[in-house]
């Protein structure tokens, strides 16, 4: 019954080996070819881009899919966005923590542009403006 025994374990154990040689295999493929396909969705995103002038949205179980544009994928410059229309504020702005909220909200209102023109994602400048905003109608309330 014992030389039964150590043969069960003799089998295992190489059945265990050579299970490890293939996980270790199937990872190295399954990398390169996630790679492969990434690449080849840049190179689709790039060619869409340029030939019908939008960005490609991911399927929705995507939640985020980046990537750097190569330097021969830079975009063309485009003529200077027009400034945003300055925050109407009912007092005038001399109290220091209503200026620092107009400046926050102009450079963040920036930024959101900038990220609009490049088709980047948006929604977490446009929190931040509306934010910023929100804090700032409550500090001329108060005031």
């Amino acid at each position: 019954m014992a030389i039964l025994m150590d043969d069960v374990i003799q089998q295992y154990r190489k059945w265990k080996e050579q299970g490890e040689g293939l996980r270790g295999k199937a990872k190295q493929a399954m990398e390169a070819r996630f790679a492969e396909l990434l690449v080849e969705a840049v190179r689709i995103s790039e060619d869409y881009k340029r030939d019908f002038g939008a960005v490609l949205k991911p399927p929705a179980v995507v939640t985020a899919f980046r990537f750097k544009a190569g330097a021969k994928a830079k975009p063309k410059k485009k003529a200077a966005a027009p400034a945003p229309a300055p925050v109407a504020v009912a007092a005038v702005v001399d109290d220091a923590k209503t200026a620092a909220l107009v400046k926050k909200l102009a450079a963040a209102k920036k930024k959101l542009e900038a990220a609009k023109a490049a088709g980047q994602a948006t929604r977490a400048l446009e929190d931040k403006v509306y934010e910023i905003e929100d804090d700032l109608r409550l500090a001329s309330q108060a005031g």
